[in-house]
């Protein structure tokens, strides 16, 4: 009747979905893949991090975040701020640098990409001559020098990227300066370091890689000083005080050298490989910061020896008598350090480290120099994540009582706060406690608190305890061996080494009106837990469950169950098991599910399902669903797979069949055809078109895994007749079988006493035999049956028992409503016949209208393996919205989806990173922040005074690199001003300055000031400067 609809209804509808559902991906949790840079502004007090993949991320105070992508698909090699500025650039393999600016657009802060540009060499040069391997980014806030592969220096204005040529430092005159015994003896190779005197900008120290290391004079064109070292060189760093410098090379030492006014002080003061005579790695990077009282710091990674230590990821850390190597637990991509005070000029205060599988900050104030616990950037990954579990609205209580036991978790951690404070976090408070629950290869369950834009960890669960492992229980990471030098501490989580595979965990439930958690494994495990705020000591006893019945002919050929541990366990407060039932055979867990009202855990595997009392800990059901043909589940998940002789000879067979029935149809084929057509023709002729549909064959019983347990679902029904409900569980299969038993739960008074009975109750068998992944019951008004204790805690409104319920089955391919208690078809959607796509994930979500708070609608919200996401309705079953979300050759992330009770969704994007997005126009989690530019900026004031009268066009945006302009005289000819007191001349220079500022914003927000500017540089640029400026205001 879809063509008797009045427009006015379609339309009131389509006005209905757009203050319903709105598709965004909002925020990504975890640590960065592959990270590949490290930069950080100590004006802005933010954390930059490039990657692999070309994403440059910041971040800032918790909750402050900020992501950019780069077009091009080239790793982002370095990073660096601009000076007390909101630019930063980034360089990328591909040798191309890009200019990033955070920029303010309706009160929240945009990072966005404003030009870029590749150093382009004389015709018939080499690559190697423009090839950037060294970036200074000079600390006027307004030049870059690039070092290159050939050993030339270009100096580039910004944010203009508009190179100097006139003041580049080549090769030629580095060479001609260097002593003719040093250069006769080898080549100057690449610019391995570019360092800047912190106390005269002009000068800076450029280091080649063959050891020599020359200052330059930016501002007399000339060098100064000449340092030949005799080794490669890997780092160069600059004391505060600009009296020395200290180069770190490969062979694992360093050496301090005295800056002088000449080539007299070109022996070095202090040589050093602090690891020994034996031959040692390279330090690659080298720190060293005074304190106010005491001696100062110095920091290197790198330079252990080669034979003992030399897979070791470590930083070396001496202050006075005090000498630790910080051993990472993968390699180490830079460091930096933080500083105490208002102008960050104090007291080193920490030490930030990033690694390629997480970030580490150390306290460096406290004694012992403590690992400050991270509220962003944790590695999700430490062990590999292998399922997860979303709980919206959590009671307050249960919310504590966890952050309660965590918190005992975090004794270890230092007391300071987070050192990096940059931006406002503008983002409303979350409306409820939302925990997202990640399980692990190695057993552990860990808690996050998923409420807003940190993924913050909370609480952590290990299950091993239970069983008998490999693992010593008195191994502590953060212990070294007595006597042992160096002395090593362990730093960091990331462990991707699991003691038993057979510990990952598969499936998880929380119950968070009661406390009570289910975990269940790979080898058939499921653990039942409670809270407790207590340590305490108990014996947990296993209840094995043999889900084959007794079936002959069937041998496992898979993995063996755990080992219980038969004598008593001490768990720590938090969750600790009082149950555990054991699978036979140890298959991995397929599906679970937790009525803590029943006091009922259902369970499935590859074989059948089970019930479980664990109240009065027994078994109340066991059904095998194995099919007699099906021998591939009895191999376990990491045994052979099918043979390829079987396959093969079905394929031929298929191929038999069809060649014989081809030639037994030949006959007559024509006549039968226009006998088919005819009747087709007075078919369609009575009948309604209806979409194009594919052909969906049936599937095999004789398919693999047809017996595999997908979903199991309780509910509180009519099974029976249509006047009285009962409890009932529901089992969905592989093979688009469903069953359902009738529970008799006895009353509380006498639960304890009297044991649960389930008795079969009706048996499903959809036509294509399509797997079943999800089941849903409908009450009276349509609305999906409220979670257990839900309504007891006043949270939902009772169920509609007066009206007929429905049960609504997903499948792969379709969505069917069947009416209860006859579970006769009613409805259907069709999602594989019409677009191809099979269902992969499915939850059932609340979506609230943005316009009122008084409307909202329960959806069902599907991901197909395409990768699509789609908001089906009930209880009509149907199609509301559909949007692309997933790289449908992104398999692992569309398995790892979990959906929300509000219309939001995580899936992994890489091991270590979740991607929240959402469906819902009232719930969207987003960074909501604010980052201003410094105010006072130490740089702007040296530039008036070295730079004088400047040229026009510096602080002109990108698009101004490619207009035709004069390049400015040398910094050698600028005059200077001689007295900071006030004059014409300085008002006309500050006029000209706040000119510019305007100049620069009119740039970059509208195309036909920009055509002015671009007319108006070509004549008199005095006379028109004014026009423009009030073209721009105006």
């Amino acid at each position: 009747m879809k063509r008797f609809r009045r427009h006015g209804q379609e339309s009131q509808r389509d006005r209905l979905k757009q203050e319903l559902f709105q598709f965004n991906k909002t925020v990504e949790h975890g640590f960065p893949h592959q990270p590949s840079a490290l930069s950080f502004s100590p004006s802005l007090q933010l954390l930059a991090i490039g990657t692999h993949s070309g994403a440059i991320k910041l971040y800032g105070a918790p909750g402050v975040e900020f992501m950019g992508l780069h077009d091009e698909n080239a790793a982002v090699t370095q990073v660096h701020f601009l000076p007390q500025q909101v630019e930063l650039v980034t360089l990328l393999e591909d040798n191309s640098l890009h200019m990033w600016t955070l920029r303010a657009h309706q009160g929240l802060s945009e990072l966005l990409e404003i030009g870029r540009f590749t150093l382009t060499g004389p015709p018939g040069a080499f690559p190697n001559v423009t090839r950037v391997t060294a970036v200074l980014a000079h600390s006027l806030g307004e030049l870059l020098l690039l070092g290159t592969e050939g050993g030339h220096v270009f100096i580039v204005e910004v944010p203009g990227f508009r190179e100097l040529e006139e003041r580049n430092i080549s090769l030629d005159q580095v060479a001609n300066s260097v002593p003719e015994d040093y250069i006769g003896r080898r080549n100057l190779e690449h610019v391995e370091a570019l360092q800047e005197n912190p106390v005269d900008p002009n000068q800076v120290v450029i280091g080649y890689g063959r050891g020599l290391m020359v200052i330059w004079d930016l501002e007399k064109q000339c060098a100064l000083q000449h340092i030949p070292a005799t080794q490669q060189l890997e780092s160069v760093w600059w004391t505060e005080d600009g009296r020395h410098l200290i180069s770190s090379h490969s062979d694992g030492s360093y050496c301090r050298w005295a800056v002088g006014e000449g080539d007299e002080s070109d022996e070095e003061e202090k040589s050093d490989i602090p690891y020994g005579h034996f031959p040692c790695k390279a330090i690659t990077k080298i720190i060293q910061l005074p304190t106010q009282q005491g001696p100062p710091f110095l920091l290197f990674s790198g330079g252990m020896p080669r034979a003992s230590y030399g897979d070791r990821h470590c930083i070396t850390v001496i202050h006075g008598k005090t000498q630790i190597a910080l051993d990472f637990t993968s390699r180490i991509i830079d460091f930096f350090v933080i500083k105490d005070g208002p102008q960050h000029t104090g007291d080193p205060s920490a030490l930030v480290v990033l690694v390629e599988e997480e970030l580490v900050v150390i306290d460096l104030q406290t004694d012992g120099w403590p690992v400050i616990q991270t509220p962003y950037l944790v590695p999700l990954h430490c062990s590999a994540i292998t399922c997860s579990h979303h709980v919206s609205a959590i009671p307050l209580k249960l919310w504590e009582r966890i952050l309660a036991t965590g918190d005992l978790q975090q004794t270890h951690y230092s007391k300071k706060p987070w050192p990096i404070t940059g931006g406002q976090n503008l983002a409303p408070d979350p409306p409820q406690r939302d925990l997202l629950l990640t399980g692990h290869e190695d057993g552990t369950v860990r808690f996050w608190d998923a409420s807003g834009v940190c993924l913050h960890p909370m609480y952590k669960l290990s299950t091993a305890g239970v069983f008998h492992t490999d693992t010593d229980p008195n191994d502590n990471m953060n212990q070294s061996t007595e006597g042992e030098w160096p002395l090593f501490r362990k730093v960091g989580c990331f462990d991707p080494y699991s003691d038993d595979p057979r510990l990952g965990v598969q499936k998880i439930h929380l119950c968070k009106y009661s406390g009570y958690l289910t975990v269940a494994g790979t080898a058939g495990q499921i653990l039942v837990l409670e809270l407790n705020d207590e340590a305490a000591e108990q014996t947990v006893e296993a209840k094995v469950v043999d889900l084959l019945q007794g079936q002959e002919g069937f041998r496992w050929k898979g993995h063996t169950r755990l080992d219980v541990r038969e004598e008593p366990v001490l768990f720590p407060p938090g969750f600790q098991p009082f149950a555990l039932v054991q699978c036979q055979p140890p298959a991995v867990i397929t599906a679970l599910n937790l009525h803590s009202e029943w006091k009922l855990v259902a369970f499935g595997t590859s074989h059948g399902f089970g019930l479980y009392d664990y109240q009065q800990k027994n078994s109340v059901l066991v059904k095998c669903t194995l099919n007699p043909s099906d021998q591939l589940a009895m191999e376990g998940p990491l045994s052979r797979v099918k043979s390829i002789k079987k396959s093969l000879r079905q394929s031929f067979r298929r191929i038999r069949r069809s060649r014989v029935s081809l030639r037994k149809h030949h006959v007559n084929n024509a006549a039968k055809l226009q006998e088919a057509n005819a009747r087709l023709e007075a078919e369609l002729a009575e009948m309604e078109l209806a979409p194009v549909q594919r052909k969906i064959e049936a599937r095999s019983s004789d398919d693999s895994f047809t017996g595999l347990v997908r979903t199991l679902y309780f509910a509180d029904t009519f099974l029976s007749d249509s006047s009285h409900n009962t409890p009932s569980l529901w089992a969905g299969t592989n093979g688009g079988c469903v069953f359902a038993y009738m529970l008799r739960i006895p009353p509380m008074e006498h639960r304890a006493e009297e044991g649960v009975a389930a008795q079969p109750a009706k048996e499903i068998q959809l036509m294509h035999r399509a797997p079943v992944v999800g089941i849903v019951v409908l009450d009276g008004h349509g609305a999906p049956l409220p979670e257990p204790l839900e309504v007891a805690h006043d949270l939902a409104r009772s169920p509609d028992m007066q009206g007929s319920h429905h049960l609504l089955v997903v499948s792969e391919e379709q969505f069917k409503v069947f009416t209860l208690p006859k579970v006769s078809a009613k409805m259907k959607l069709k999602l594989t016949a019409i677009d191809g796509s099979r269902v992969r994930r499915v939850g059932v979500s609340w979506f609230s209208s943005s316009r009122t708070e008084d409307y909202g609608e329960s959806g069902l919200v599907v991901l197909t393996n395409q990768g699509d996401l789609h908001v089906v309705s009930l209880p009509h079953v149907k199609m509301q919205v559909h949007y692309p979300c997933v790289r449908k050759e992104d398999v692992s992330g569309i398995a790892s989806c979990v959906f929300t009770k509000h219309g939001q969704g995580f899936y992994l994007i890489s091991p270590s990173e979740f991607e929240r997005f959402s469906l819902s126009t009232r719930f969207v989690v987003e960074p909501r922040c604010l980052v201003e530019p410094p105010l006072h900026s130490a740089a702007s004031q040296r530039r008036r005074q070295l730079d004088g009268a400047s040229s026009p066009h510096r602080h002109v945006s990108t698009a101004a690199a490619s207009l035709p302009s004069q390049p400015p005289p040398p910094l050698a000819n600028l005059p200077v001003c001689p007295s900071p007191s006030r004059n014409p001349r300085q008002d006309a220079e500050d006029a000209e300055s706040a000119a510019r500022r305007v100049m620069e914003h009119a740039l970059l927000n509208d195309e036909k000031v920009l055509q002015e500017i671009q007319k108006s540089l070509e004549g008199d640029q005095t006379l028109t400067m004014e026009n423009n400026v009030k073209s721009a205001v105006a």
